[in-house]
Formats: structure tokens, sequence, C-alpha cells
């Protein structure tokens, strides 16, 4: 009987166990899923992690870093993690809310005193969550054109809000506003009295044994185990270089990998407790979920997932519900890099995904994470979204049109130093039949100039290759040139906001 009793008992442990396993085993299908996707896009390597029920499922790395070099994609492998740097800095504030030392509804100026809009009774009404919730009445990305690859420190972009015109009304519409977040992370500085990185260090990385987490491109410049970001322009995959990004700060400065983003993940669905220390509070971790700006669900989106019902904003987090729960995510995109987290309470279930290419084969996985875990939808999304993907992969070159005319003046009367109040000087230079306009403010930013057609010529800013070439206009008027804009389609940065007018009496700087 004793032998009998043991048996069942062993028994009973092993099929208990067995369950648990089951339960929190990762599904080889899934696996398998995403082997076969980052190579179908011709992604270099995707890191991807799973937990569930407070259990890690996955952390695994598929593919290269670089796809020259060789070297593998792990669980270790850093990758700058951009806007996914947003919901850091909105649970500094959190914290900083939590120890009474503001709150959501405390006015911006009341803090920053230099903080100005392009309206009076805005700036004066704008509040912490208003700086988080990506209402401001500025347009997506306007203004981005200020910190990226520019010399210019956080506050000196920040300085710069009043120069911007808005779009909408103010909080009626969804604009998408990184200057807004580098703001709130001078408020988290000021607040606290330490450097926004060195909060984030001691206050949220260290306590989670984030240890391989960073706040600085710089960091990284002697570590082996960093992913390459690479693009894709007409079927050519290829690396480029980590552009320094540390002074768009708390809107985007992080760099990180799968093991240290998913402890991070497990602290949200945690709802801010840690091993026994609540580092923010549940009221917080609400008021940052809820909606602050509503997302409209297209009619294309209704018909893929019908699933959603509603899409928003909260502070540093977007949210949606899918398949009868809400979801919460956010999506982070470098030059050359992708990153995406999301977390499901109700379910217990967080994941993140990185990859090493300006691709969407985030989305792709992520809804198939999602499917898998909430619903018995077998949808292939890679499959689906690869198309558009390819589509958009593919670059048109710039030609002068038939009967094109010749610009209306000499070379030479074009050139000269031009300035625009939003932005600084740019420099344009002509030696021979070369054209050339530098950015001052961007030293990156120098494209090769050629005539396309009359006072329009084509640009083409070699040192970015992930953007097209773009068009110049210069505005002529009684044998002078007044002034010209640049216009380079492109979904992040819009080149249009800046106006460059001629200074006649600079002289151009020596060679």
């Amino acid at each position: 009987m004793r032998k009998v009793l043991l048996f069942f008992i062993v028994l009973i442990y092993s099929v208990i166990n067995g369950i648990v396993f089951a339960q929190t085993q990762f599904p080889k299908e899934l696996d398998s899923y995403f082997a076969a996707a980052y190579k179908a896009w011709e992604v270099p390597g995707i890191g991807v992690g799973i937990i569930k029920d407070g259990k890690t499922v996955l952390a695994k790395g598929y593919g290269l870093r670089n796809i020259e070099k060789k070297d593998s994609v792990d669980a270790h492998t850093i990758f700058p993690v951009a806007s996914n740097t947003k919901a850091f800095t909105a649970t500094a504030i959190a914290m900083l809310v939590d120890e009474g030392k503001l709150s959501w509804d405390t006015k911006v100026v009341e803090i920053l005193p230099f903080f100005t809009l392009y309206d009076p009774y805005v700036t004066q009404h704008f509040t912490i969550a208003d700086l988080l919730s990506h209402h401001s009445g500025l347009e997506t990305f306007s203004g981005d054109l200020l910190w990226y690859a520019s010399t210019y420190k956080t506050e000196e972009v920040v300085r710069k809000l009043p120069l911007l015109q808005p779009k909408y009304e103010f909080r009626t519409t969804f604009g998408y506003s990184n200057i807004m977040y580098m703001a709130a992370g001078l408020i988290v500085e000021k607040v606290s009295g330490m450097p926004y990185n060195d909060f984030i260090k001691t206050r949220i990385l260290q306590p989670l044994l984030m240890n391989e987490t960073y706040n600085s491109i710089e960091a990284l410049a002697k570590m082996k185990n960093v992913c390459s970001p690479h693009n894709k322009v007409n079927e050519k995959v290829f690396p480029i270089e980590l552009l320094n990004w540390d002074n768009i700060g708390g809107a985007g400065n992080l760099n990180s990998n799968v093991n240290d983003m998913l402890q991070w993940l497990q602290l949200q669905l945690n709802a801010g407790i840690w091993k026994g220390d609540t580092l923010f509070t549940q009221k917080q971790i609400a008021k940052m979920l809820t909606t602050h700006t509503v997302l409209p669900v297209s009619q294309r989106a209704q018909e893929l997932w019908p699933s959603m019902h509603y899409r928003g904003y909260g502070l540093g987090w977007s949210t949606m519900d899918y398949h009868g729960r809400k979801v919460v995510s956010h999506s982070g995109g470098y030059d050359g890099v992708i990153s995406y987290t999301c977390f499901v309470p109700e379910e217990n279930l967080a994941f993140v995904i990185l990859t090493n290419s300006n691709s969407s084969l985030y989305n792709a996985l992520n809804y198939k994470i999602l499917d898998y875990y909430l619903s018995k939808d077998t949808t292939d999304w890679s499959a689906f979204f690869l198309p558009y993907q390819q589509g958009g992969d593919q670059r048109e070159v710039l030609v002068a049109p038939v009967g094109a005319k010749a610009p209306t003046l000499n070379l030479k009367s074009y050139e000269g130093v031009y300035r625009c109040d939003v932005y600084g000087n740019a420099l344009v230079k002509v030696k021979g039949q070369k054209i050339t306009i530098q950015l001052l403010q961007s030293p990156k930013f120098i494209g090769e100039v050629k005539v396309f057609d009359a006072d329009t010529f084509m640009i083409e800013f070699k040192q970015f290759p992930a953007l097209p070439q773009g068009k110049v206009f210069f505005n002529t008027k009684d044998s002078k040139v007044l002034s010209f804009q640049i216009d380079v389609p492109n979904p992040d940065f819009d080149f249009m906001e800046f106006n460059f007018v001629k200074l006649e009496s600079v002289k151009l700087p020596e060679d």
C-alpha cells in the first residue's frame, strides 16, 4: 500500500508539475514562426521575450547583430529602444507624484518658467499630464529636426517650442511630440534635484537589476554585444552607424535588451511592486493607463481586427482593446532599429520585440503573439503585412523632367548664408557646377544639390540613407535669391517647417 500510495503521490506531483511546465513552456509553433518571419522580411536579427503568469517563457535572439560581421543576436544584445523610453519618463513623474512633489495637474510653467508655447493661454494652462498625452496642438513630429543629429542640447530645443506653429486646437487631436517628453525629462531633473539619467538609473534601472540598460549611445562604444542598425533600400540590406540621440533625453535615449525589458514589463504587470517594494502606486499606473487622447479606429482597422473597438494614448503608453482584453503597448523607432513592448494585465502576459531594421515586422509578430494567447485566431500576419513592407522599401530616383528649364540665375547667386528663426543657419556653397547645402546646427546634414527644373533643385543627404532624395525650392525675385525650403518626403521629419531666408550682409565662411 505504501508503494502504491508513493506511486500515486509521485504521479500526481509529476502531473501537476507537467501542467505548470506546459503553461510556461514556450510554444514551438511561435518559435518556428519567429524564425521564419525575420528571414522572410530580410531583417538581419531580432530579439523576442515573453513572460506569462510571472515566468519567462521566451528570451531569445534570432539572426545576426550585423549582417556583415555574422555575430548572433541573443537575449543580452543591446538595441536602442527609442520611444519606449517615454514610459520610463512617465513612470519617473508618477514616482514624484507619489512623493507629493508635484501632481499630474501641476502647470509646467510653475516648474520650467522658460516653457512657452505658440499661445499665451495654452502656455499658462499646460499641465504635466498634457506633456505626456500628445494633444498639445502640434502636428506629429513637429520640430524633430531641431534635436535629430543636431548639436542643440535638450533645454535649447525645448526653448524653441514657441516658434513651432500648431495644427490643431489644444487638447483636441493626437499629435505625437518628442519635444514634450524632452520637457518632461527636464521636469524630472528640476523636481528631483538630480539629472534625468541619474534618476532613471537609481530609481528604476538599479532596483529592477536592469544592469544592461544604458541611457547614452556613447556608453555602447566599447561593448561587443550591441546590434548594428540596418536599412533596406531597393532590395539591398546594409548596416548603418549608431546615431547619437543622447540629447533627446526623456523622449527616447534608452538602450536595452530582451532580458532587461522583461524585468521592466513585469513591473508593469505587478502594478508598480517589485520584490515587495512599491516603486509607484497602483493609483498612478491607473492614471497612466487611462486614455487621455483618443485615437481613431479606421474602417480598415475594423475590418482587419473586428474585436478592436477603441484606441487611445495614456501617459507614456498606448492602449486598445483586442479579443476582449485591454492591451497596453508602445513602439520605438530609431534609425535602422524598431522596438516594441506590450502587456495585457488581465492575462498576466507581456512581451518585447527588438529588431535591427527599419521594418514593421514587429507589428506582424505583435498580433501573432496576441492572437496565440488571447484567441484561436491563426491569421498569418507576417504573410499579410510583408507585401506592404516590400512596397515601402522601393526608392524612386529623381531625374530632371523632359523640357526642364535652367535655373533663372547663375549658380553663384544661390550661394550664401541663410537664416531660419526656428532652426538656425544653413550654408549654400557653389564650386563650379557643384552645389551643397549644409544645415549648420547638424553637421551630418550636408546634401549634394543638382538642378531639377528652374529654381527647384534635387538634394540627397547621403549620411542618412533612410531618407530619400528630396527637392529644394528657391524663392527668387528681381534677380535675387530670397529664401529656400527643403522637402524630403518621409514619415518622420517635416523639413518644410523651416524657411531659410538669405542674409545678404553675411560673408561665406572660409573652406
